[in-house]
């Protein structure tokens, strides 16, 4: 949930769903339309289908328990390098580091001050792990940098000032374009993303025929309508019965 996707709009959701399904294996039993029901407001409706494919991996493959292995996280669906290494530091206190857009600003400006690439990054922020209780260390890297070390950064009130490399050695914010780890969204308002949460949205309430969900969605033009229901459909997340549109039951 928290892809791409602020705290504050997650915590609701994640109570919510966390109430429905305790664990992976209650994921995986319900219908993926269950899944999309929940993960309504949050978006990137993708990210939902994932976790129903992990939760079903998990109850299958592993006896219903998360695996610890980075590896192994980092083949199940929709999880990548950042995800992996959170949730094995996070869950299982294992020595990776964990590194998001926050981290990436800390490594380029108070360590580095030059642009890091993504695996230039990385190796920094594993050469800086402690020995013990790197879970400690990497949640302070990312407080850091979502406190204090942001876009428009709060040097003065920065517990590390004094040993950053940028505000000592001065010169061009290295910050922007470092680490790679996330890319910057286009514009929603408009965008074929609000669509399919339009979409999505009208389905979670009940199946409806395709001509009532074009109707309600009249000041969309039909042949963009049809490629993006196209998509969620490819995407596995709609399916249609006839004339008739539902959420994909998985």
């Amino acid at each position: 949930m928290l892809q791409q996707t602020q705290v504050a709009r997650v915590v609701e959701p994640w109570h919510r769903f966390l109430d429905r399904f305790p664990s992976p294996s209650s994921c995986a039993t319900a219908p993926l339309s269950d899944v999309l029901r929940l993960w309504g407001g949050l978006g990137f409706s993708r990210r939902a289908k994932a976790l129903h494919d992990s939760a079903k991996i998990i109850r299958d493959e592993y006896d219903g328990l998360v695996p610890r292995d980075v590896e192994a996280l980092r083949a199940l669906p929709g999880v990548g390098e950042y995800t992996s290494n959170a949730i094995a530091s996070f869950a299982f206190g294992e020595r990776v580091a964990v590194v998001d857009t926050n981290v990436g600003r800390v490594l380029a400006r108070a360590l580095a001050n030059d642009v890091l690439t993504t695996s230039r990054a990385r190796a920094l922020a594993n050469s800086l792990l402690p020995r013990s209780d790197a879970r400690a260390f990497n949640q302070a890297m990312l407080d850091l940098g979502a406190q204090f070390c942001r876009s428009t950064p709060r040097c003065d009130a920065c517990p590390v000032r004094r040993a950053c490399r940028w505000r000592i050695d001065g010169g061009v914010d290295p910050a922007p374009h470092s680490a790679g780890v996330s890319r910057t969204q286009g514009r929603f308002e408009g965008s074929d993303r609000q669509l399919r949460g339009r979409i999505l949205a009208l389905l979670r309430e009940r199946p409806r025929q395709r001509r009532t969900v074009a109707r309600q969605l009249d000041d969309v033009d039909v042949d963009r309508f049809d490629r993006v229901l196209d998509g969620l459909v490819i995407d596995g997340l709609v399916q249609r019965r006839g004339p008739v549109l539902d959420l994909a039951s998985g």
